[in-house]
């Protein structure tokens, strides 16, 4: 390689570099600033953290075990993805291939499933600790609307992967569930059949519920999450005691 080849080398990597850190380390207040405003998580998380907030009994980090279980249930759900076909008459054969012969898969499922549940009890617990310590109140009530929605669509994500394992329990709850929002007032009817792809849980059901599942419920629920850390920022960080 020749020496003007060598330093035509040399900066275009240095371009590349300078685009991915347009600042240089942060050593004062200007550059800190700079830094956090342009970095996205960084944007994201609090620039200064009360004291009372990092006691671990004021929140019992209840908000980031709930974001750390989505972050497991992305990365299990994947994996399961690449073995699994939503199909009626594959899909429980393929949850019992995927226990015994997938390499880890008896695993990955069981962690998939159980953080499931506790995704489900660890957010419900986060809202009950944001409304006991008065976190709703202004001015973070759109920040608790945007809990609530979360709050349901982790209620969604568990009741649509109910149905994947395809067994008599999930035929049945979903069986269950479908006919109890067919009571709904206004919207039963065209509600249930949207779901169900006909009158009765099928193939059409299954399919409606993978993409759901793993699709649709993810991609909004990591859209108001963003959301939701974005507002604890703005509203001055984790709220304070009562």
């Amino acid at each position: 390689m020749s020496f003007l080849e060598r330093v035509d080398q040399g900066i275009r990597r240095s371009a590349v570099w300078r685009s991915l850190f347009r600042n240089p380390y942060p050593t004062d207040e200007r550059s800190r600033a700079y830094a956090v405003m342009n970095n996205v998580f960084l944007h994201l998380h609090p620039v200064r953290v009360r004291q009372h907030a990092v006691k671990f009994a004021y929140t019992f980090c209840l908000g980031g075990l709930s974001f750390f279980l989505f972050l497991v249930l992305t990365v299990t759900g994947v994996y399961l993805m690449f073995y699994y076909v939503p199909s009626a008459t594959m899909a429980y054969t393929d949850i019992l291939n995927i226990q015994s012969s997938v390499a880890f898969g008896l695993l990955t499922r069981n962690i998939h499933r159980w953080a499931a549940h506790l995704m489900v009890f660890f957010v419900f617990l986060h809202m009950m600790r944001v409304f006991y310590h008065g976190a709703y109140k202004p001015p973070r009530e759109f920040n608790w609307v945007v809990g609530v929605v979360l709050l349901f669509l982790t209620i969604m994500l568990s009741f649509t992967g109910y149905l994947l394992p395809w067994d008599q329990i999930a035929y049945w709850a979903i069986t269950i569930g479908t006919n109890m929002g067919g009571y709904a007032p206004l919207f039963n009817t065209p509600t249930k059949l949207i779901l169900l792809g006909g009158i009765e849980v099928g193939q059409n059901t299954l399919l409606r519920f993978y993409v759901l599942h793993i699709m649709v419920f993810p991609l909004v629920a990591a859209i108001f999450l963003a959301v939701h850390f974005w507002r604890i920022r703005k509203d001055g960080g984790i709220s304070g005691p009562l």
